[in-house]
């Protein structure tokens, strides 16, 4: 069973994943309900099955841990404004761990954010052109917002100080893990508070899914 796991979790893991967004572009809500909740402990069970014990790792699972916590509380955002906040919190840990990890692989100075420094600028103009956008309908949320998008921005810069000693492949899908966890945080933003989209939830959650996917899988990479 164990070897089965190693070498078709990720396929399982993207099959769930895709039955959920099939769900979610035909309105089934019972689907997303089940599956939803099932993709971060696969990823933990990856981490767990194809790495050895490393203070990297358990970095990595517990960011996937308080994003399982977020992915649970934010189905019932619908139900009631404190599971929205509740969910927003666990992902700002999350983003926390990822940001504590991508520091420890900041051991020299060369880095893509040290070669092309004008990047911070890129990520604030980014970051403060969506709050702008998103303002007028954050209301009592505005703190809260601010917050999530400072340090989901300096996770992004983070990533992006990710030492040249790790491979340029492991580097890049780190990376672009980040930028589709930005890409699906500002999509879901947008939809909730500036302007709703057709197949918000499905895109959401692809990206949401490519994000987590490609971060565990540059760790699990570079780990071994």
């Amino acid at each position: 069973m164990i070897l089965f796991l190693k070498k078709y979790i990720f396929f399982l893991f993207w099959t769930i994943a895709m039955l959920d967004i099939i769900g979610l572009c035909l309105n089934l809500s019972v689907v997303h309900f089940i599956l939803k909740p099932l993709l971060m402990p696969l990823l933990i069970l990856s981490t767990l099955l194809l790495t050895a014990k490393t203070s990297g790792r358990k970095k990595i699972i517990g960011a996937l841990f308080f994003s399982f916590l977020g992915d649970v509380f934010l189905l019932f955002e619908d139900r009631d404004p404190v599971f929205f906040i509740l969910g927003l919190s666990y992902f700002l840990v999350t983003h926390i761990f990822y940001i504590i990890w991508f520091r420890q692989l900041s051991i020299s100075r060369r880095s893509l954010i040290k070669d092309h420094p004008y990047l911070v600028l890129i990520i604030t103009a980014y970051a403060a052109f969506l709050f702008y956008l998103l303002l007028p309908g954050l209301k009592g949320l505005k703190i809260p917002v601010f917050l999530y998008a400072c340090v989901i921005s300096a996770m992004l810069y983070y990533s992006l100080c990710i030492s040249y000693s790790i491979s340029k492949f492991n580097r890049y899908l780190i990376i672009a893990g980040t930028i589709f966890f930005v890409l699906s945080d500002s999509l879901l933003a947008l939809n909730k508070f500036y302007k709703p989209f057709p197949l918000a939830s499905a895109i959401v959650m692809l990206t949401y899914c490519m994000a987590q996917y490609n971060i565990v899988k540059g760790f699990i990479r570079n780990r071994n």
